[in-house]
């Protein structure tokens, strides 16, 4: 037996938190009836079943890319603003017949690292707190944060949502030419709060100018351009998979 969500996940429909919202909203049916908003256990050998009338089968193979999302790119899979959307950047040959979803969220203002897979298990659990997974972004402040600023972010930031787990931080470039007074920051949290490096270092005083995603886990942006995305390699599946504890196939 299994539960409905992880089926849906484990099949590509969605990650497993949209497959929660997908039997609330009644598209789901297991044998021709609504399951309860809560889910059900399923037996996937015997049971039907259906998303919006079309029945669903479990994957044999999944697709993993890793896409550099630009600037005003919505992150979600559609837009009812008609706005460009990630899915729309890695477009039909991207998806190669898959049903992409994004892995967390980038905001439309935020560049950088941004995986999208049909494999909801693995998609679960590197967007769960429970397993810490890094992400690593380089900021553009104004101004040029001191030691003391360092070091509170390094320690926590109390935010109106709470105090922040302890960053790794470090300056690594700073334009001190006349009308500019910018600093780069590298940093690094575990979490995946609302807009969170950005409010970090807001609290702190530095108003953040750009914000790119460079690292995710194990995996790094590298020199994939702007807009540009490419399938991952098995090694680098392999080692998503063990960053979250999964068993190596």
């Amino acid at each position: 037996m299994e539960r409905l969500n992880r089926f849906l996940a484990r099949s590509g429909v969605a990650s497993r938190r949209a497959a929660d919202e997908l039997i609330a909203s009644g598209s789901v049916r297991v044998n021709g009836e609504v399951p309860p908003p809560s889910g059900i256990l399923i037996d996937p050998d015997r049971d039907e079943v259906t998303v919006d009338g079309r029945a669903v089968k479990p994957l044999t193979r999944h697709r993993y890319l890793m896409l550099n999302k630009p600037l005003g790119v919505i992150t979600t899979a559609k837009d009812e603003g008609s706005r460009t959307t990630v899915l729309d950047s890695v477009g039909n040959e991207g998806a190669a017949g898959h049903r992409l979803f994004p892995v967390g969220r980038l905001d439309a203002d935020t560049t950088g690292l941004l995986v999208l897979t049909d494999d909801g298990d693995l998609a679960f659990r590197l967007t769960h707190p429970r397993y810490k997974v890094a992400k690593e972004y380089l900021a553009v402040v104004a101004g040029s944060p001191g030691e003391r600023d360092m070091e509170t972010l390094r320690r926590g930031v109390d935010l109106e949502d709470g105090k922040t787990a302890p960053a790794e931080v470090e300056v690594v470039g700073f334009d001190g030419s006349v009308g500019a007074g910018r600093t780069e920051v590298r940093m690094v949290i575990r979490e995946g709060r609302h807009r969170q490096v950005r409010r970090m270092l807001q609290a702190v005083g530095h108003h953040v100018q750009s914000l790119r995603r460079t690292g995710f886990g194990p995996l790094k942006l590298g020199r994939l351009k702007v807009g540009g995305w490419r399938v991952l390699s098995e090694g680098e599946i392999e080692a998503l998979r063990r960053a979250v504890r999964i068993e190596p196939r």
